[in-house]
């Protein structure tokens, strides 16, 4: 389940940033400047998709390992209609006070036609990112990683074929880079949709179980929100982070903040497909009552995991300028960004330990301290430091130090309290049933 997922996260970035490295390559950093003011934005409508997506899938995981397969097929159809309201509600209210939330995320009189642009085209496709985001979770649910990550790849060839087309050949900028986007993902929804109403599926997407339970829908929104919390801090980390950043430095410090997210967001995939690529394994022999395989799966992932984010640690640190000019090659961005990098990465390891602690209390329905450890470091520890330091003479190092210092305390403090609080526990629960 892991290697398949991994990859689908690595494709999935790949089609996330490609936008970013090709308006990178215009004149001037505008234009990537531009696209990083819309990233809170995308990242909160991701949030949603995976508020019904995360949400049930690994219910759809517990309930088939106790075999009860038509309330699993409940649980996607409560889920698919889910993200069809929230996917048309969001595109009508972002449409329509898209000026003045650019502005609050840090967009100057320069930056926002940029902003603009991207994010009007962007939003008009927003039922799409919520369909091939949110129901490719259930694909896996069954089984069927290596379809799941299909889907992605599918998005991912198309968005990456489009962009120098729509973005150069056809001079459209940044609108062309949103319009190549929203095209891919519309190919990735056709995908989701044709296999999960096929006949290859053990589930099956089915009208009839699109009438929405109060109940089902209240585990699925309790159990989704870990996820759903954890993009919307980010974003709102991101904001903060943007809005800072342009008082004490200016557009290029946004500029520079876009990379190191971008950046971020591909060495940390890895960690993020191997998690949810346990959780359908968690969740299931969880419902079977095979608790030593739980306990199995939670050492691998912790394993894999932190090693993968120690190697990946040391490589940010030693070749920072290598990986900055993927993205954007003027001097003076160049020399801003490796040291935002050496701050911003100093202890990124710790940060695995976080996704651990994160993905078992997910895969094994624990939506409490999904939720908790989700506001822990984002909006308890990241936001106010973000807020706190740069005032106190640290300027825009203030606000690259928040990250290093939220991931020491929220992963030791996640992965801590999971160990005591799910895994040791797990090793008293007898007997097991057969598997």
């Amino acid at each position: 389940m892991a290697v398949p997922m991994t990859v689908a996260q690595l494709i999935n970035i790949l089609y996330n940033i490609v936008d970013r490295m090709y308006l990178g390559r215009l004149p001037g950093h505008l234009a990537l400047t531009g696209l990083g003011l819309c990233l809170p934005i995308i990242s909160i409508l991701m949030g949603f998709a995976n508020l019904c997506g995360m949400g049930g899938s690994p219910l759809c995981s517990i309930h088939r390992g106790r075999g009860e397969n038509e309330e699993a097929e409940r649980i996607m159809g409560n889920s698919f209609v889910l993200l069809l309201l929230f996917g048309a509600g969001l595109s009508v209210f972002c449409l329509v006070f898209r000026r003045p939330i650019l502005y609050l995320f840090g967009a100057s009189g320069v930056t926002f036609p940029y902003a603009n642009d991207y994010l009007t085209i962007y939003l008009l496709g927003t039922l799409f990112v919520m369909i091939g985001l949110g129901m490719n979770p259930f694909i896996n649910a069954q089984g069927f990683s290596v379809m799941g990550m299909l889907t992605v790849a599918l998005g991912a060839v198309v968005n990456i074929v489009l962009d120098p087309i729509f973005i150069f050949a056809l001079d459209l900028g940044v609108k062309g880079a949103a319009l190549a986007t929203i095209l891919s993902q519309a190919c990735s929804a056709a995908w989701v949709l044709k296999f999960l109403t096929g006949k290859k599926v053990i589930l099956r997407l089915r009208l009839s179980a699109f009438h929405l339970q109060a109940a089902r829908v209240k585990r699925i929104l309790g159990l989704g929100l870990s996820g759903f919390v954890m993009a919307l801090t980010n974003s709102l980390v991101q904001i903060l982070c943007n809005a800072s950043l342009q008082h004490y430095g200016g557009d290029l410090y946004v500029g520079v903040m876009t990379v190191v997210n971008s950046i971020r967001e591909v060495i940390s995939m890895p960690v993020t497909g191997i998690t949810h690529g346990c959780q359908p394994v968690l969740g299931y022999n969880y419902g079977a009552g095979a608790y030593g395989r739980v306990r199995q799966g939670i050492r691998f992932t912790a394993v894999v995991t932190v090693g993968y984010s120690i190697v990946v640690w040391a490589l940010t640190l030693v070749f920072p300028e290598t990986l900055i000019r993927i993205f954007n090659d003027e001097p003076d961005l160049i020399a801003e960004g490796i040291r935002a990098f050496r701050i911003y990465f100093a202890t990124f390891f710790f940060m695995s330990f976080q996704f651990v602690g994160q993905s078992t209390f997910v895969g094994l329905g624990k939506s409490r301290q999904a939720v908790f450890f989700s506001l822990l470091r984002k909006a308890f520890i990241v936001a106010p430091l973000t807020l706190l330091l740069p005032p106190l003479g640290l300027g825009v190092d203030g606000v690259y130090l928040a990250e290093p210092i939220s991931n020491v305390i929220g992963g030791l403090a996640c992965i801590i309290t999971m160990y005591f609080v799910v895994y040791r526990p797990l090793d008293r629960m007898r007997p097991e049933r057969p598997h």
